[in-house]
C-alpha cells in the first residue's frame, strides 16, 4: 500500500537523501525555518530575562505582574520546539511545516487585530511566514512531480 502524501521516497535503500529532499525551495525552506527558529529563541530568552526592558524598547506599556510577558516569551519557545521537525525535513514532516505556517499567519492576524504598537510581532511573523508558505508550495509541487 503506497501513501497519498508522498510519491517519491524521500532516501534511498540505505538512508542517502533523494535529490527531491536537496531542491532549492526545500534548502531554503529549512534555511528561512532554522533562522525563525533561532530569531524566535533569541527573542523568548532576552524576554524571559529582561521583560521591562524590551517592552521599553519597543514602547510598550509596563506589565504588572511581570509573569504575563515572561509566560508568553515561555510559550514562545514552546511553539518553536514544534517548528523543529519542518525545519530538519520539511517533505518528510509536511503536517509540521503546515502546522508552523499556520501558527506564523495566526500571529501575523491576532497582531494586526490587536493593532498599536504590538503591530511588530505580527510583522516579524509575516516576514518569515509569507516566504516560507511559498518555499513549502514550491517544493512541495516539485516534490509531486518527479
Amino acid at each position: 500500500m503506497t501513501s497519498s502524501l508522498s510519491t517519491t521516497p524521500l532516501t534511498d535503500n540505505v538512508g542517502n537523501r533523494t535529490p527531491a529532499d536537496r531542491s532549492a525551495p526545500v534548502v531554503w525552506f529549512r534555511r528561512l525555518m532554522w533562522l525563525g527558529i533561532a530569531g524566535n529563541f533569541v527573542i523568548a530568552i532576552v524576554s524571559l530575562t529582561w521583560p521591562t526592558m524590551v517592552l521599553e524598547f519597543l514602547g510598550l506599556e509596563p506589565a504588572s505582574p511581570l509573569v504575563w510577558p515572561r509566560f508568553s516569551a515561555f510559550l514562545l519557545i514552546l511553539l518553536t520546539i514544534f517548528y523543529i521537525p519542518s525545519a530538519i525535513d520539511p517533505l518528510r514532516h509536511r503536517y509540521s511545516a503546515y502546522g508552523a505556517l499556520l501558527a506564523r499567519f495566526g500571529g501575523v492576524v491576532f497582531f494586526l487585530l490587536v493593532g498599536g504598537r504590538y503591530i511588530l510581532f505580527g510583522l516579524y511573523d509575516f516576514v518569515f511566514g509569507f516566504p516560507q508558505a511559498i518555499l513549502l508550495l514550491l517544493a512541495l509541487r516539485r516534490h509531486r512531480t518527479r
